[in-house]
């Protein structure tokens, strides 16, 4: 067919049409070789188990007997709105020009493209959509469901189809991709094609959009650049010394656990924004941990290793600074286990954490937030059938999940500007260090959800470990949260209920304007985001705290430092780390999951 074009016109756009006829045609061989390489799919992670269908079909049944003229009322509104939209686009044919005063889509960047409002064919198509959009939520909204998880699940699966049924994620109805086709002459089209086929060849067999340049960062090259040795090498993790920026350091080192979903580099992606930059500056002799991105031959590493890996790493700071104690940081889920670590030395009598520092991280799981639709057994069962199968909770999985919670964001968004739009991925630090998430040991995973998360262990009866019974009231160390106003993820009512139950006597919440990562990756001179500073009365609830608390412009970082540097001890001669093991940011950082 190509051939027989090339030959029946010499015209360039006739020429150019048989070369992307032949490049789809190679790609589309590939694609169809890509997506035969996926496994087996396994059905428990896929949708929710067949017990919520169920409860949803039996509420509509109770709702349509029970409340018959609220169902026929919200029937008629539908319809009424359907036949008004049709009258409209009638109408706006009539008169070859869609009336923009019946257009209002607020501030959804998705209907960006003036066509939306004023093409006939777009207008109509865009109101349908809002209007079946407002049903759909609706009638979720109405139904007759007793059990509170059980509704909160039904609305995030009637979300989810909405977001995914919208306009703009299909080629005829999106302008945006038409307008760029006829720009291109179809190049656009083509791009995107050779952009799937790339993401599914990547993911084996899985379509997963790149949502950054991989080849555009390379770590310890132009992201993850401070200076350093790494001093300590185990399986599971390398221990990182920084180099010192001023001739005096405290007494106390400082230890940061990052978290091993991501990793560390998160606290170093430039100068400019690096916390480990900023920490050697105030005059920490500061060490962090980088985990290993974990294989199958981790599946039975749980817990207790990750426990003991913060144990044996604080006794090398100990043993590198001649210090006995030592102030320690948390992030995320290392922030979680950094409080069971805590628990557990308090229990052994142990007392050389001199303080402790949580960066958004949950200690009490009884209100299990956005996460709550994959933390119900049904999908729980469905990861546990995961680690079995593979010995890791792969990084994937960890990545799919965490995007359907926004997924016009980082997943529909990203697929129309690369598959339709024909565009390249950003070359966009953050979005980097987002796609180089990692594996998570099988048996660390599911005593992480199923004890944690699922039953609340920590913060109710205990959490087993180690010999020990665990609980959240053992933490007595000197503590400072920092959690974050608008974070998904860790939710700062959430962080705050985790402190508030802990037993220390010194505890203090810092509350950052923003979300999980740019709520703490806020440097003072972006003088970006503000924080709130409240009383240490953890009595009243965390809307009470927040209501007593004062807002203060900028960062939390210099305010975090005022109270680290009042537990770190008197200045000595700067620490230099040596040759150590080799050079930061080590080896194990450049470990990808496969």
């Amino acid at each position: 067919m190509a051939e027989a074009l090339a030959r029946g016109s010499s015209g360039a756009t006739a020429r150019k049409l048989a070369e992307n006829i032949e490049r789809i045609e190679a790609l589309g061989q590939r694609l169809v070789a890509a997506l035969a390489a996926r496994s087996r799919p396994n059905p428990g992670i896929e949708a929710p188990g067949p017990d919520l269908l169920m409860t949803a079909a039996n509420a509509w049944v109770k709702t349509v007997s029970e409340q018959p003229g609220r169902v026929m009322e919200t029937q008629v509104n539908y319809w009424g709105e359907t036949l008004k939209n049709y009258a409209q686009t009638h109408r706006a044919l009539t008169l070859g020009q869609a009336d923009p005063a019946a257009e209002d889509t607020g501030s959804d960047k998705r209907f960006a493209n003036p066509l939306w409002s004023s093409h006939p064919y777009f207008s109509f198509v865009k109101r349908q959509y809002l209007i079946n959009a407002k049903a759909l939520k609706e009638a979720t909204q109405n139904l007759q469901v007793s059990d509170e998880t059980d509704r909160r699940r039904i609305s995030w699966m009637t979300d989810q189809i909405v977001d995914m049924m919208a306009p703009t994620n299909f080629l005829a109805t999106n302008p945006d991709a038409l307008e760029r086709a006829v720009q291109t002459e179809g190049e656009s089209l083509v791009k995107g094609l050779e952009n799937l086929v790339r993401d599914v060849e990547r993911n084996n067999g899985d379509i997963v959009v790149s949502l950054a340049d991989r080849e555009a960062f390379s770590v310890g090259q132009n992201i993850g650049t401070s200076e350093g040795t790494v001093v300590h090498r185990t399986p599971l993790y390398e221990l990182i010394q920084y180099k010192p920026t001023t001739d005096q350091v405290f007494e106390t080192p400082l230890l940061i656990f990052p978290p091993w979903i991501n990793k560390f580099y998160i606290l170093d992606l430039k100068p400019q924004n690096s916390l480990i930059r900023w920490l050697t500056e105030q005059g920490h002799t500061l060490f962090v941990v980088s985990w290993k991105n974990p294989d199958s031959t981790y599946a039975d590493t749980g817990m207790e290793d990750y426990v003991a890996a913060y144990l044996e790493a604080m006794d090398k700071v100990r043993d590198l600074t001649a210090q006995p104690r030592l102030n320690v940081v948390g992030y995320c889920i290392a922030g979680t286990t950094l409080s069971l670590a805590l628990a557990l030395l308090k229990q052994r009598g142990d007392d050389r954490v001199k303080s402790a520092t949580l960066f958004t991280s949950l200690t009490d799981f009884s209100d299990q937030g956005e996460f709550v639709s994959f933390l119900q057994d049904d999908f729980v069962n469905g990861i546990a059938d995961e680690v079995k199968r593979h010995g890791i909770l792969r990084a994937q999985l960890m990545s799919r999940t965490m995007s359907f919670l926004r997924p016009n964001d980082l997943v529909w968004g990203p697929a129309i500007r690369s598959y339709m739009m024909g565009e390249a991925p950003p070359a966009f630090d953050l979005l980097f260090w987002n796609g180089d998430s990692t594996n998570l040991p099988g048996r660390m995973a599911m005593q992480y959800l199923r004890g944690l998360c699922q039953r609340n262990a920590f913060a109710t009866d205990g959490f087993d470990l180690m010999g020990h019974k665990l609980h959240l009231s053992d933490v007595t160390t000197p503590v400072c949260a920092i959690a974050c106003e608008t974070d998904h993820i860790a939710p700062w009512k959430d962080c705050w209920r985790g402190i508030a139950g802990m037993g220390s006597s010194d505890k203090t919440f810092i509350l950052s304007e923003s979300g999980h990562i740019a709520g703490i990756v806020n440097p003072p001179t972006k003088k970006k985001y503000g924080h709130y500073m409240g009383s240490s009365d953890f009595s009243g609830g965390y809307q009470a705290w927040k209501e007593s608390a004062s807002f203060a412009p900028g960062t939390w970082w210099t305010r975090w430092s005022d109270w680290l540097a009042e537990r770190a001890g008197r200045m000595v001669p700067a620490r230099e780390p040596g040759d150590g093991l080799g050079p930061a940011p080590g080896t194990y950082v450049h470990e990808r999951a496969a």
